[in-house]
């Protein structure tokens, strides 16, 4: 069962934050002292090279009670149904895919053993592309912690509240919230109830806020709403087990003690949580659908400018005001690759088959758009303004085709009649007729 302490939080997105559990545990002045405060050891965790630019550069110093590699020797476990880039399980394809949702399990089942790869891109050994999976999980992580050296992991509930404890402190999360947990961070999951949920595993650069441009320098997600935890620690001397995954494979090591004893630690690297409540939509208030990048709460950039590793766009509830406009997302070919998830509603390109706990994927260059359903509805409907108040739908864009591991292609929850929902489109085109003038 989670703890009954309830997570404490500082504000601002990849801060320099400074914290500390007990008073005088964060030593001053210096990062590395002969004797740390309380017998604590000093550690540093670098989530980037040490000479990345400052801007770039993302690390944080630790003191804990032991250090992290009082552990014992990995094994090699198995990974089940979690895979890692380069995915060569099985064709790409630029089919149309999607999916229903995981059933929630009726055996016990934690948020690791609950983790399924849908597929990916790039490589984690190159430090490119991502992977994306789903979860399930109907108990709490026992005396053991999860990482992952391959990427950081962006993690999306959909249904149920994860309550997280990472080196770094305590993360509560519900749906409609997003948490991101930074590459190597080790952590545990403990749920009071069945959970489901999305995790976009990023192999490449870290997630930032997107530049703003001319929106100027306020709007979409705002550095103060994103939330670490202060610190917190365990001291618990009994066995545990720490599964790290590792070039696609989990490894398991035992220890004696929790190696979640962090007492204090200051950095710019750490855990964060942001509540999509807060994400304030940009969208046009005179004609024209904008382009879903508007949306983008976090990206991953790539060596190319302006074209993401991965970009994690949300689509919350907003006012439709346009004029003269078709409403919807229009119809489109895109050389990004977008993994659509559901959290709660009804998404508005898709009046049936795309549920909450759903996913859905097309592929670079592959054409898709709202169903013929919806597609007649908006474009008879009377253009006053709408306010979709019951959805919150989310993409994880990336540069690269994203390809399905065996189990997305073979699962019965692929839906095999996905493309009827655009086969009843009338053919409309008369030449003889007046074009409309605006």
């Amino acid at each position: 069962m989670p703890s009954s302490d309830s997570a404490r939080y500082q504000s601002g997105f990849a801060n320099h934050f400074a914290t500390e559990a007990l008073p005088g545990a964060l030593p001053v002045g210096r990062n590395s002292p002969q004797r740390p405060p309380y017998g604590l050891y000093a550690e540093v965790l670098s989530g980037t090279a040490f000479t990345a630019p400052r801007t770039e550069n993302r690390r944080t110093w630790m003191y804990r009670i032991r250090p992290s590699v009082m552990h014992r020797p990995f094994r090699l476990a198995d990974s089940e149904r979690l895979r890692s880039g380069p995915f060569d399980e099985a064709p790409a394809t630029p089919a149309q895919l999607r999916w229903d949702p995981l059933p929630l399990p009726t055996e016990p089942m934690d948020f690791v053993q609950g983790l399924v790869t849908m597929g990916g891109n790039g490589s984690a050994a190159q430090q490119t592309g991502i992977a994306i999976h789903l979860y399930v999980a109907n108990r709490s992580m026992q005396d053991t912690v999860f990482s992952s050296a391959d990427g950081e992991l962006l993690v999306v509930p959909q249904e149920g509240a994860l309550h997280i404890q990472t080196e770094m402190g305590r993360i509560d999360a519900a749906p409609g919230e997003i948490v991101l947990l930074p590459r190597g961070l080790r952590f545990r999951v403990e749920v009071s109830g069945p959970v489901r949920g999305y995790v976009c595993e990023n192999y490449g650069a870290a997630f930032r806020l997107p530049e703003l441009g001319p929106l100027g320098s306020n709007g979409l997600a705002n550095p103060r709403d994103f939330l670490a935890p202060v610190a917190s620690y365990e001291d618990v001397e009994r066995p545990q087990r720490w599964i790290h995954k590792f070039q696609g494979n989990l490894w398991h090591a035992d220890m004696g003690h929790s190696p979640l004893d962090v007492v204090a630690w200051h950095g710019n690297l750490a855990p964060q949580k942001y509540d999509l409540q807060h994400f304030n939509v940009m969208g046009t208030v005179g004609f024209d659908h904008p382009d879903p990048s508007i949306y983008t709460v976090l990206t991953s950039p790539s060596d190319t400018p302006g074209t993401a590793n991965c970009d994690f766009v949300a689509l919350p509830p907003r006012w439709l005001v346009a004029e003269d406009t078709f409403r919807p997302p229009w119809f489109h070919r895109n050389v990004m690759s977008e993994f659509m998830g559901l959290v709660h509603g009804v998404h508005d390109a898709k009046a049936r088959g795309f549920v909450p706990g759903g996913a859905s994927l097309h592929n670079s260059m592959s054409p898709h758009g709202p169903d013929t359903e919806t597609t007649e509805t908006a474009m008879s409907a009377a253009l006053k303004p709408v306010k979709l108040e019951n959805s919150l739908a989310f993409m994880f864009e990336t540069r690269y085709p994203v390809i399905p591991t065996r189990y997305a292609l073979e699962t019965p929850l692929l839906q095999t009649d996905y493309n009827d929902c655009w086969q009843g489109f009338v053919k409309r085109f008369d030449p003889v007729s007046s074009p409309r003038k605006n």
